[in-house]
């Protein structure tokens, strides 16, 4: 990588080398296991000029997205999650039944987890989904949902057709797309001159302060902070007005956007989180230098764990194949000898194997079936929601392992 891909920049340094693998959610069918498989470089960089964390665009999106492995809906908290925010947008905004109709536009809008919250309330919705099998499980679940990347031309056919969207979400995209300022452009094409946009995202800050490697992975093209947000929202035409952090990710920023040009000034929460980012050095390089080295302990203490249960006999299996594990999986280099299995909620990745290290992917059952000394929980990010799920290996004294930000074994209790 030789330039920004925001500001075009050549001032490109270093932030952390995780080696070469292949992209986190091409899950191998069995028939599969003796072709080789694609590894690309995922070194994360970070341009002191505008502060944008980026990897190289080594993989387009249409290769990921085409057909994809991750289905929202499988995830109890996610969709909660989408509930909540739906009911507090209609309030916020005023969305529900009135005078004028309201129109809410969802980007990347998945398995339609979130649009089916607008659908009960009967508000005038539309996902845009690139991924085929699942904009087709979202249409079956009655969420209208068109099959589309979204660039300025769509956004505007999106419009011509349907009119201006009152809100537009984009939730965990707005990292996924090299194109940054042709894609928040097409964000400012489908929204109302009066209306806005609600993206979250990972934010930076979290994700180095907690040392979450494991979400830097060949689809997340770019890492945000609220400062290098604001840059790319204005590369669009949208202008930042007031921003919330969320737990979900380990750490999200919920941006609120509205156009340029109706937007005003932005609200008390947003100098206040600029505040935290200066303090923590994600505006100079001092704030990114030891990051390697804590990355680098992570792996080192995982590996230690796994030697020695083994060493003493001890059983470990996984829990979830997202795709922060898959990165975790082949930074540690961890095959089935150490793991001989994980599971996972989703059907479509049953009987399938982890890209790189090959691991098989069983039905959740299959943990009570075996019942291990210790379930490693990949999905972290999920642990509240895991530790209740997973509270009956309490019945045979099994424990859970959560690698980051730090090797943690936890008792479960009934």
């Amino acid at each position: 990588m030789t330039r920004c891909r925001l500001c075009g920049s050549e001032a490109m340094a270093s932030v952390v080398d995780l080696g070469a693998m292949p992209p986190c959610e091409s899950f191998l069918a069995a028939d599969r296991l003796d072709e080789p498989e694609p590894a690309y470089p995922l070194h994360l960089r970070v341009c002191t000029d505008c502060w944008l964390a980026q990897i190289p665009p080594l993989i387009t999106p249409e290769e990921t997205f085409k057909e994809y492995a991750y289905f929202s809906s499988y995830s109890t908290s996610w969709v909660e999650h989408a509930r909540t925010f739906v009911a507090d947008a209609v309030q916020r905004l005023g969305l529900g039944p009135g005078a004028k109709e309201a129109f809410v536009v969802e980007v990347a809008s998945n398995d339609g987890y979130l649009l089916r919250h607008m659908v009960e309330r009967r508000i005038r919705c539309l996902g845009i989904e690139p991924s085929v099998n699942v904009g087709a499980a979202a249409r079956e679940a009655g969420v209208p949902t068109l099959t589309a990347f979204l660039d300025p031309d769509t956004g505007a056919a999106v419009r011509a057709e349907h009119g201006p969207a009152d809100l537009v979400v984009a939730n965990n995209v707005y990292a996924h797309i090299p194109d940054v300022v042709g894609f928040t452009r097409g964000l400012r094409a489908l929204v109302a001159d009066d209306g806005w946009v609600s993206i979250e995202v990972q934010h930076l800050l979290t994700l180095i302060e907690q040392n979450q490697y494991d979400t830097i992975y060949h689809e997340h093209f770019q890492y945000y902070t609220v400062a290098s947000a604001i840059r790319a929202l204005a590369s669009g035409g949208l202008a930042l007005v007031d921003v919330e952090l969320l737990p979900t990710h380990g750490g999200s920023l919920r941006l609120w956007a509205r156009p340029t040009e109706t937007a005003g000034e932005p609200g008390r929460q947003v100098a206040e989180v600029l505040e935290r980012e200066k303090a923590a050095g994600l505006q100079e390089l001092s704030g990114y230098t030891e990051f390697s080295a804590r990355v680098a302990k992570v792996r080192r203490d995982l590996l230690r764990f796994l030697i020695e249960a083994a060493e003493r006999g001890e059983t470990v299996v996984g829990y979830g194949a997202p795709g922060k594990g898959n990165t975790l999986l082949n930074h540690c280099g961890i095959r089935p000898d150490l793991l001989p299995y994980t599971v996972d909620r989703n059907p479509y990745k049953h009987g399938r194997f982890t890209p790189g290290t090959r691991i098989p992917i069983l039905p959740p059952e299959q943990i009570a079936a075996d019942r291990p000394d210790h379930v490693l929980v990949l999905p972290w990010n999920l642990r509240t929601e895991l530790v209740e799920q997973l509270s009956f290996v309490h019945a045979w004294g099994g424990r859970l392992v959560f690698p980051v930000p730090e090797l943690n074994i936890v008792e479960v209790t009934p």
